[in-house]
């Protein structure tokens, strides 16, 4: 393997890695040549442990909720004591309390937002600890990767989601901060928003065509884009959001101004935004919202020419 793209020698964490997403991604990582400490709330985890031994990689299994702030300094414990480093952070882990907002309860709304966003957070927040400590023990920058679970529910909002959909916007700018604050110790974080047939998703996508002869939502996909985004080979990227499935991925570029509306002598009144703005808005496509409609447009599934 490239040299850039090896994960040898490196650890990471996989939250949520029972199944699914989280399995394919801890495989991914093994097959680069990473330790992996593999995470979840049931006894999945030392399945995956198992599957990754018998394919000779290494790693070991904690198990436990990410909601659990205390959680996050068990996992980097367990990445140090057991494989000497921590390297990677893979937030993965989630559950789904889909409602529509009239139908949500305080529980639907705690538990989403305290495993997806409270998890990514409580993990984040102790590997950050652990790369400021070794990046000032080193004199310089370390090794460091964070890839974050968010999903498209972020960009348009999905009506059942109210819950998801906010968590997964709130995991998106968790990684700006991430980035922007770890930068200067060596750590790239980014956010990926995956499709793939999951136990979580089976609802929402049927069997699909197979491109490249592997299902075209397979998680292994999406692991293999994680596997890239851990390496060396993606010390530039950082700050970004990906949507990933299928056979491609797509970069997704930040928000920017639609328009600015400015007072005539400095300070609005009421009328004067009447004047202003109501006109801009008079026939307006009623999707045209800062939701990102377009990125609905990519799902050329079973239509790209192989």
């Amino acid at each position: 393997m490239n040299a850039d793209l090896s994960l040898a020698g490196r650890t990471a964490v996989v939250t949520g890695a029972g199944a699914g997403l989280g399995r394919a991604e801890a495989l991914a990582l093994a097959a680069q040549g990473a330790g992996v400490v593999v995470n979840d709330i049931g006894p999945a985890a030392d399945d995956v442990v198992a599957e990754i031994a018998a394919a000779g990689g290494k790693a070991v299994a904690v198990t436990g909720d990410v909601g659990d702030w205390s959680m996050g300094d068990t996992l980097v414990s367990a990445a140090v004591d057991t494989f000497g480093s921590l390297d990677i952070v893979v937030n993965n882990a989630g559950v789904l309390r889909d409602k529509m907002l009239f139908n949500l309860s305080e529980q639907d709304w705690d538990d989403v937002i305290r495993v997806h966003l409270k998890g990514h957070a409580a993990v984040s927040r102790a590997a950050a600890v652990h790369w400021r400590a070794a990046s000032k023990a080193a004199g310089g920058p370390v090794y460091g990767r964070v890839v974050n679970t968010a999903s498209e529910a972020f960009l348009f909002g999905s009506a059942g989601q109210p819950n998801y959909s906010a968590a997964k916007a709130g995991i998106v700018a968790l990684t700006l901060s991430t980035s922007a604050g770890l930068g200067r110790y060596g750590v790239r974080a980014n956010a990926i928003c995956p499709r793939a047939r999951t136990a979580m998703t089976e609802a929402t996508f049927g069997e699909g065509t197979s491109p490249g002869g592997l299902d075209v939502m397979a998680p292994e996909r999406v692991g293999s884009f994680v596997g890239y985004l851990a390496s060396p080979a993606a010390e530039k990227i950082t700050g970004q959001v990906f949507v990933v499935y299928g056979d491609m991925v797509a970069l997704m570029a930040a928000p920017a101004v639609e328009r600015k509306f400015t007072a005539a002598d400095g300070v609005f009144s009421v009328a004067e935004f009447g004047e202003q703005i109501t006109p801009y808005f008079e026939g307006r496509d009623p999707h045209q919202t800062y939701a990102a409609y377009g990125v609905a447009a990519l799902d050329d599934t079973g239509t790209a020419k192989h």
